[in-house]
């Protein structure tokens, strides 16, 4: 399975690029760039609490797909398995096979009857998402990619997965394997479950192996915010897909995407997935009755006008592969007060799905600035950890299923929350905002600064020529992060907005001073 590098490799879990109106000094003129999504029959999503197993949000959840590496999750659900009972040991040293050596990229790389640690082994598996290296782990545990195979298939029903079906260990393609986002979720509570001293695995941001320096495919793990694992997965039949997991204020979500159109996007998804699914977590402990979540989530927009099959982000994708971060980008950060903004677009009569609270969407022509957001819990950086240290708390053994097939708790709920630092963004050096007289254009506002840095790399990446004269900023007000193109004028600004907007790309023109 190819999976490719999250652009860039410090990619927080970056918002779609949607305007927001708090913080804007002036009155602005917009393009109609009403969100819209073409179909994606490959979609899917889950969020559910990992404590409790509820089921906060579902959307072709039990439809089966293609898993890609996210494969993985059961190689190593079967080696941390072995490593318990004691059959295989760490320090085991193994010799690559034939079989192993031929699988594809992305690999390790190393030749038949070369060898290596079983440690290294399944970090080269998880960080590196290394095709030869998870074959080489189901050798060891099975004897063979048949009877691995097979013994993945059998662990996947004795957990209550219903529609996963495995072929081989690495999630190359082959028609014959097949998953849920159901299923992944509770493949995920299964391994946190059942190997919480193992499970730091899929949270390593880097590894380091005969001198060179591997980074995880999964880029939000990189940039703090409580993400902690798990896995990644992509080939041409199945889109970009994630299997994530976040620590907030001792709460942890687990969220599944699958069938994304690039990895930028994707991430983007997980992103407004997980904030709404920890934002249901804070209301409820602050006192809030909602008892249905998958309606909270509704209202926000996910899940709702979307065509069969779903569309794999909020409906503001750009359709391109994961870029390379460009070196030696100038960003200036700005600071402006939060006041009145107008706006000469009218507004959609409904949020467009899939908006959540990192990402918000426009509303009103005419609006005062919008309340500062509310107070997130506290967040949980991941630590690296030897994998012979248990996690915190795990849920009980058992029926992993019973609310994920229903979508109601059924048990006590478990903080799966580790250790670790409160992840702060560091301060960065500010500057004034563009001149007088000249124009800038708004293509989304974020919660965090990086997200809102690497927004703007990718944008620009896709439309240099619109933006070739214009300089990257990020504009910081009330606990956002606006990112604007400024310096143009107004012709430039709402030319290139126009094109943004052909693409689905959400933009604002916005007036000199604002």
């Amino acid at each position: 399975m190819r999976d490719r590098p999250s652009f860039p490799r410090r990619l927080l879990a970056l918002g779609l690029a949607l305007l927001v109106l708090a913080g804007l000094s002036g009155p602005l003129t917009t393009t109609r760039v009403e969100a819209q999504s073409g179909e994606n029959s490959r979609y899917a999503a889950i969020v559910v609490d990992a404590g409790t197993g509820e089921v906060l949000f579902a959307r072709h959840a039990d439809s089966q797909r293609y898993p890609a590496s996210v494969t993985k999750m059961m190689t190593l659900y079967l080696v941390f398995e072995a490593l318990e009972k004691g059959t295989v040991h760490l320090d085991d040293v193994i010799t690559v096979s034939p079989l192993a050596a031929s699988q594809p990229p992305s690999k390790l790389g190393l030749a038949a009857g070369q060898t290596i640690r079983l440690d290294d082994a399944m970090r080269a598996t998880t960080v590196r998402s290394a095709n030869d290296m998870a074959m080489v782990l189901a050798e060891h545990i099975g004897g063979s990619q048949a009877r691995f195979a097979a013994l993945a298939t059998l662990k996947a029903q004795e957990l209550g997965m219903g529609q996963t079906r495995y072929v081989n260990p690495n999630g190359l393609p082959d028609s014959r394997q097949l998953t849920s986002a159901r299923d992944l979720a509770i493949l995920s509570r299964a391994i946190m479950r059942d190997y919480p001293q193992y499970y730091s695995y899929f949270g390593i941001h880097d590894w380091t192996y005969q001198g060179r320096e591997y980074r995880n495919t999964n880029g939000l793990l990189l940039g703090g915010n409580g993400y902690d694992g798990i896995k990644t997965g992509f080939t041409n039949a199945s889109g970009y897909n994630l299997a994530a997991s976040a620590v907030r204020g001792g709460k942890r979500v687990i969220t599944i995407v699958l069938g994304g159109r690039s990895s930028i996007t994707r991430n983007a998804h997980v992103a407004a997935l997980m904030d709404t699914g920890f934002e249901v977590e804070t209301r409820r402990a602050a006192g809030e009755r909602i008892e249905e979540a998958q309606t909270f989530f509704e209202q926000r927009g996910f899940g709702l006008g979307a065509p069969d099959g779903g569309a794999p982000v909020a409906y503001a994708a750009l359709n391109g592969q994961p870029a390379p971060s460009e070196q030696g980008s100038a960003y200036v950060t700005a600071t402006t007060p939060p006041v009145t903004a107008v706006a000469n677009t009218r507004p959609p009569t409904t949020t467009p799905p899939g908006y959540g609270p990192n990402v918000v969407p426009y509303q009103t022509a005419v609006a005062q600035a919008a309340p500062r957001p509310q107070a997130q819990p506290p967040v949980t950086a991941p630590v690296q950890q030897a994998p012979v240290q248990r996690a915190a708390v795990a849920p009980p053994r058992g029926n992993l299923t019973a609310s994920l097939n229903s979508g109601v708790a059924t048990s006590a709920a478990g903080s799966l929350n580790r250790p670790g630092a409160a992840a702060a963004n560091p301060p960065r050096p500010t500057a004034p905002a563009s001149a007088a007289g000249r124009w800038a254009v708004q293509v989304g506002a974020f919660r965090d600064a990086t997200v809102a840095r690497d927004w703007l790399t990718e944008v620009n990446r896709r439309f240099r020529a619109q933006f070739a004269s214009a300089e990257r900023t990020v504009v910081d007000a009330a606990g956002w992060h606006r990112s604007r193109f400024v310096g143009m004028t107004q012709a430039s600004a709402e030319s290139a907005c126009e094109a943004l907007s052909a693409r689905n790309v959400t933009c604002m023109v916005v007036r000199p001073g604002a």
